[in-house]
C-alpha cells in the first residue's frame, strides 16, 4: 500500500514538472513569435493595396467659369516595393451642383430663366455637375517623416491620365421634348482630354493591420476640349482648347491585399 501511494506521488509530481516545462516553452516560443512579428512589421513589406477615397475640390482656370467646387469619390489599387516605391491607378467620380457662368439652356430659356414643357408650363429641369478622372500615377513614401513603421510616412506621387466633365441635365417627368436624349448632346458641353496630377500627404498603415488611411492634396491639371460637333448656345462648334484646374482634399481607406505564405505572417 505504501508503495503504491510512493508512485502515485511520484507520478504526479513528475506531471507537475512536465505541466511547468511545457508552460514554460510556451511562453518561450510566444515571446521569440512576438519578437519575429515585430522585426517583420518593422522591415518594408511590399504588396498590393486597395483603397477607397472621397476628394472636395476646388476648380480653376477655365473650369472656374463653369463649376464650383465639386466632390470626387475615388477607387485605387496600388503596389508598393521593398524600396517604398510606390505605384497607383486610381478613378475617381465627380458630381456637384454649384453651377457658375452662362445657364447652359439659355438659348432655349424664357426671360426669367424657365423652359417650358410640352403643356405650356414652366419644365422641373434640374443641371448638375458630372464627370471622372482616370490616372496612372508613381511615387515614394518616406518613412523618416513622423513614421511609426518603415511602411508609413510621407507621399509623394505624380502621374498622367484623363479627365472629363459635362453638365447633367435632368428633366425631371421627360415632358420637354428639346430636351430629349438627342438634343442633350448640344447643350451638355461634354469636355475631355488628357491630365497631369500631383498628390503630397501621408500613407499610415497600422499594426493591427486594420487602422489603414492616407490624406493629402491632391492637384489636377486637364488639357481638354469640346467633344461635342455642336453646341446650341453658341449656334457653332466649340473648337477652343481649355485648361481646366482641380485642387483639393483627399482621403481615403485603406485594404491591404498582401499575399501572405504559410511560412511566414506580416502583421500591420
Amino acid at each position: 500500500m505504501k508503495l503504491k501511494t510512493i508512485a502515485l506521488f511520484l507520478f504526479a509530481m513528475s506531471s507537475l514538472v512536465a505541466a511547468g516545462q511545457a508552460v514554460r516553452q510556451e511562453k518561450k516560443m510566444t515571446k521569440n513569435n512576438l519578437h519575429k512579428n515585430k522585426l517583420e512589421f518593422d522591415s518594408l513589406v511590399p504588396g498590393f493595396t486597395l483603397a477607397f477615397s472621397y476628394g472636395y475640390q476646388y476648380p480653376g482656370g477655365d473650369l472656374l467659369w463653369r463649376f464650383g467646387p465639386n466632390s470626387n469619390a475615388g477607387a485605387s489599387l496600388t503596389y508598393k516595393n521593398n524600396n517604398n516605391v510606390f505605384f497607383m491607378a486610381q478613378w475617381g467620380f465627380i458630381f456637384g451642383k454649384n453651377l457658375r457662368g452662362q445657364n447652359p439652356l439659355d438659348s432655349i430659356s424664357t426671360s426669367d430663366g424657365h423652359v417650358i414643357d410640352k403643356e405650356g408650363k414652366a419644365a422641373d429641369v434640374r443641371i448638375f455637375e458630372r464627370g471622372y478622372t482616370l490616372s496612372i500615377s508613381a511615387g515614394k513614401i518616406f518613412n523618416s517623416f513622423l513614421s511609426p513603421n518603415k511602411n508609413s510616412g510621407l507621399l509623394l506621387t505624380g502621374g498622367f491620365g484623363y479627365l472629363q466633365h459635362k453638365f447633367k441635365i435632368y428633366d425631371n417627368g421627360s415632358r420637354t421634348p428639346q430636351l430629349t436624349k438627342e438634343y442633350l448632346k448640344g447643350y451638355d458641353r461634354l469636355t475631355s482630354g488628357v491630365a497631369i496630377t500631383e498628390f503630397i500627404g501621408y500613407w499610415f498603415m497600422s499594426k493591427n493591420q486594420y487602422v489603414n488611411f492616407y490624406g493629402g492634396f491632391e492637384f489636377t491639371q486637364g488639357f481638354t476640349k469640346s467633344r461635342r460637333s455642336w453646341d446650341y448656345n453658341l449656334m457653332r462648334a466649340d473648337t477652343e482648347s481649355r485648361i481646366d484646374l482641380l485642387s483639393g482634399l483627399r482621403i481615403g481607406w485603406i485594404i491591404p491585399l498582401y499575399k501572405k505564405n504559410a511560412a511566414t505572417k506580416y502583421y500591420y
